[in-house]
């Protein structure tokens, strides 16, 4: 069995038709939740890139991996979704985005060439790269973000794109009169991108995913990494009009939430990208896009899915289709990520298996909690492998997708945020080590622990699904803050880093403990078994002892 592992940037969990969103149509991904099962729980490890996707591609915590911002390299040898693959026979590939830096310094001191195909690995997060696109061609006085060659633009110079950088002029940019309308201007994200909408970055990016599938040889697993619907906000016609202010969703949020806030929340409320998701007329220019992004993500997804259908390969295809983090789009006086309530922190997970045995959950909806490191495991378990869990972290979902049950559920999940980059954490005169924090949530509570002496938050999901109201520093709920917090102590107790020996390795040494002449406790042999010992008996060779 081939698996198809897509991920999209940015896009929340409940932008889709099949999780409720009551205008938005993603027909081609509900009819894939229709055949496979649906995870309504789904937290990423951190509300960031990098840090979120690193966790993906290696099955472990942030504070595990250590790759904790984007731009951070993935330190050499830690071992990957590639790398756990390529060790029962299953090729993995990259189509797309991965936001990884590779550890170059590292790199060179185990003198590891990136023009070797180790080094190359170990240079892509191990992956083998088919076309390796993380669709951020900015550019700015420093020069461009992203200085490597974009294949992206390459490929709009090929079709008559003019410029070095048509990403940025063409494709993330709209028309005003004689001028460019660029979309990192909020004010143009209800123009249409200045493209033609078969050579905007999704399309060609399932032309890609299409043209690995015709040519690779099994089996395979295939991460196709999209980098929509992620800002700038503006998509080509006929998707920039689709939607409109009548569409758009009431935001989530109170006037109570500006009223004496966490001083982190507060930093994040007043940041330029706060400020300006706060605003009507910001919402109401980028969500109908937003939502014009997701609706051409979804037909691509047609495309995908009936390509598949056509050539004969779905019914031996399992398709995983998530995101790496979520949108606030102006919830809790929000915009971006970053923090942790559910618009940022959940992300979608839908798993499709055409095996036989996936038949009774299909169509259905999880609500266990899910982390997005379990989506490394359940890959791995899927592939026929063991799961190595002294170093993958997550769970293998596959016990859910057969409907069994007496699975093991999560009773908490996890996620980080190392915002020592930020500029919030200057405003907060944080060092970079006081500016982290981390996420406990049950079902029915969330608790957002700071470093650096900040006070908690603390949100009661049950009777305050909307997060609206934070009980941090609210007397009456102490004892579920410290329970909260025996959670997190709880996981901070976990074995993380014994990654060069297993479980099974230990009980296979203490049940057959080498034999090698180290005999401690010994008064005069005869407490073991002879044999241990023969070595040390006999007649001395010579006596040395008088000199």
């Amino acid at each position: 069995m081939n698996i198809l592992y897509i991920m999209f940037d940015q896009l929340r969990h409940d932008y889709l038709g099949c999780a409720g969103h009551p205008a938005l149509k993603t027909p081609n991904i509900d009819r894939l939740a229709a055949r496979g099962v649906r995870f309504s729980n789904t937290y990423t490890q951190s509300p960031v890139c990098g840090a979120a996707r690193m966790s993906c591609y290696t099955g472990r915590y942030v504070s595990s991996h250590g790759a904790q911002w984007n731009g951070y390299p993935l330190r050499v040898g830690e071992q990957t979704l590639g790398d756990h693959l390529r060790a029962g026979g299953t090729d993995c590939w990259l189509i797309g985005k991965t936001h990884m830096k590779a550890d170059a310094e590292g790199m060179a001191r185990l003198g590891l060439s990136p023009d070797s195909t180790i080094g190359a690995r170990q240079a892509e997060c191990g992956f083998d790269v088919w076309c390796r696109d993380d669709g951020l061609w900015a550019e700015g006085p420093d020069g461009f973000y992203d200085s490597r060659r974009s294949p992206y633009n390459a490929y709009l110079q090929e079709k008559g794109y003019p410029g070095n950088n048509p990403w940025a002029d063409f494709a993330n940019a709209g028309v005003d009169g004689d001028n460019m309308a660029s979309g990192w201007f909020m004010q143009n994200a209800d123009r249409p991108a200045n493209i033609r909408e078969e050579d905007s970055e999704t399309p060609w990016l399932t032309s890609q995913a299409i043209r690995f599938i015709d040519e690779a040889k099994g089996p395979w697993c295939a991460h196709v990494s999209y980098i929509k619907p992620h800002w700038p906000y503006i998509v080509p016609r006929p998707y920039h009009n689709m939607y409109g202010v009548q569409d758009i969703v009431h935001p989530v949020r109170a006037p109570s939430e500006l009223e004496n806030p966490n001083p982190v929340y507060k930093a994040f409320t007043e940041s330029l990208v706060g400020r300006s998701f706060s605003r009507d007329e910001v919402r109401e220019k980028v969500i109908p896009a937003y939502m014009g992004l997701i609706a051409q993500c979804d037909d691509q997804m047609g495309r995908l899915f009936d390509h598949l259908e056509a050539t004969g390969q779905m019914e031996t295809t399992m398709i995983i289709l998530t995101s790496d983090h979520g949108d606030y789009l102006g919830d809790h006086w929000m915009g971006e990520k970053d923090l942790f309530h559910d618009p940022s922190v959940k992300v979608p997970l839908i798993i499709y298996d055409p095996r036989r045995e996936a038949d009774p959950t299909r169509g259905t909806v999880c609500d266990d909690l899910v982390e997005a490191i379990d989506v490394t495991a359940t890959i791995i378990d899927a592939a026929g492998q063991t799961v190595p869990d002294h170093i993958v972290e997550g769970r293998s979902l596959m016990p859910c997708l057969r409907g069994d049950k007496n699975r093991k559920k999560r009773d908490f999940v996890i996620s980080e945020y190392d915002y020592s980059q930020h500029p919030v954490a200057a405003e907060l005169g944080l060092a970079p080590r006081d500016a982290r924090l981390f996420m406990v949530a049950t079902q029915s509570w969330k608790l957002v622990h700071s470093e650096g002496g900040v006070p908690p938050m603390l949100f009661d999901l049950h009777n305050d699904p909307d997060e609206l109201c934070d009980l941090g520093r609210d007397p009456a709920f102490a004892e579920k803050r410290d329970e909260m917090y025996a959670l997190l102590h709880a996981w901070t107790r976990r074995m993380s880093q014994r990654v060069t020996v297993s479980d099974q390795d230990i009980k296979r040494r203490a049940e057959s403990p080498p034999t090698t002449g180290i005999l401690l406790g010994l008064f005069d042999g005869t407490e073991v078994n002879a044999e241990y010992s023969a070595r040390y008996r006999g007649k001395a060779a010579k006596d040395f002892t008088n000199g």
